[in-house]
């Protein structure tokens, strides 16, 4: 049984950094994983790229000869890679052994894990593959200043939930940068009554009704919550991937591979 993040949210949410970090989190541990590219678009890279999309499709190519724009010739790339996924993917996950861990970083176009299935048929692809997988949704920190925004980032990350329909982990990135971090800390586990007193404070009394029925949404699916994390802090990225390994059972039928590394170093256990 293999294992598998697939890590989505808006562009500019941080996934690359994430998964940059992540990758030094757990070379540090002596623990192997390995950050697959899905992104057409990507040029640059902090992290060794195991697998790369670009070997199959890239944009600036069909861009050129398609005449497409950004966003038209992403959603081409992604079904290029959906109508191969029997080809190139197979071939490339026969390269990796059963109890491996692969991360998925994903281009930040939001229909792609909202309503266009793509993404969805890549899941379930690997899940034929006999991986098991989370989705890791990041959204900035610095968005979630306000309750109007609160809800908008839960309603992006239950369509991706509703949408792929895996486990699934919210993450608020970016944390470090916060100036106030109060601001968000109320939102991480906030009264529902609150959040809809507040967002009558500040809609027109005409969305009252809407309004409750946005919160009633929140609170019923209690399954959107987030999980701050400041990639400054080791222990704030042992326990977001510590909350990942538990939803894909990693490490409970299989021995974590360890690689080796030097005992002394000073990466946390």
């Amino acid at each position: 049984m293999g294992y598998a993040q697939l890590v989505i949210g808006p562009a500019g949410s941080g996934k690359s950094t994430y998964c940059s970090s992540l990758y030094q989190h757990c070379e540090t541990l002596g623990r192997s994983i390995h950050i697959v590219n899905l992104d057409p678009a990507a040029e640059n890279f902090d992290y060794p790229v195991a697998m790369d999309i670009r070997e199959l499709i890239s944009l600036d190519d069909v861009m050129e000869e398609l005449g497409l724009g950004p966003n038209g010739g992403l959603i081409y790339c992604m079904e290029h890679l959906e109508d191969n996924l029997d080809d190139w993917l197979n071939e490339e996950l026969d390269n990796y052994l059963d109890d491996d861990y692969l991360v998925f970083d994903c281009p930040g176009q939001i229909e792609l894990f909202s309503h266009v299935p793509v993404l969805r048929n890549f899941v379930e692809h690997l899940k034929r593959k006999n991986f098991n997988v989370c989705a890791v949704y990041l959204l900035d920190s610095q968005f979630i200043t306000d309750v109007t925004k609160y809800v908008s980032g839960c309603m992006a990350s239950l369509s991706a939930m509703v949408q792929l329909e895996v486990p699934h982990i919210n993450i608020l990135s970016k944390m470090d940068l916060v100036t106030n971090k109060r601001d968000v800390e109320n939102y991480l586990d906030p009264e529902p009554h609150h959040l809809l007193s507040e967002l009558n404070e500040r809609m027109a009394p005409r969305f009252k009704k809407l309004n409750k029925s946005l919160i009633e949404v929140v609170d019923e699916y209690s399954m959107v919550s987030f999980i701050p994390l400041d990639l400054r802090k080791e222990s704030s990225i042992q326990y977001v991937l510590a909350q990942i390994d538990n939803c894909i059972q990693y490490g409970e039928d299989a021995d974590v591979k360890i690689r080796d590394f030097d005992p002394d170093g000073d990466g946390d256990e």
